[in-house]
């Protein structure tokens, strides 16, 4: 009865560490994504770079979708999903 306790505590613990190392490997895809431009640009899936700035760029999508990208306060966001836009 106790081993059967013990690996079930493990097996928990496991899970748990699993899900804290997906977790801290999404935050730091994000972080690069929104880091550079080229990063937002190949994140979002862009194919096609119609148009840029030095704070905004325009392209098309694998899948034919036209988007802006978009630099607020140093990071890159598609436009209208930064910070504080709710």
């Amino acid at each position: 009865m106790r081993s059967q306790k013990k690996k079930i505590m493990i097996a928990i613990v496991i899970i748990i560490a699993m899900g804290i190392a997906f977790a801290l490997n999404q935050f730091f895809i994000l972080q690069k994504a929104h880091s550079t431009f080229d990063n937002y640009y190949a994140f979002r899936g862009c194919a096609q770079l119609i148009s840029t700035t030095t704070t905004s760029g325009v392209c098309k999508t694998s899948s034919g979708d036209t988007i802006t990208i978009v630099e607020i306060n140093g990071k890159w966001y598609l436009q209208g999903d930064g910070p504080g836009v709710w």
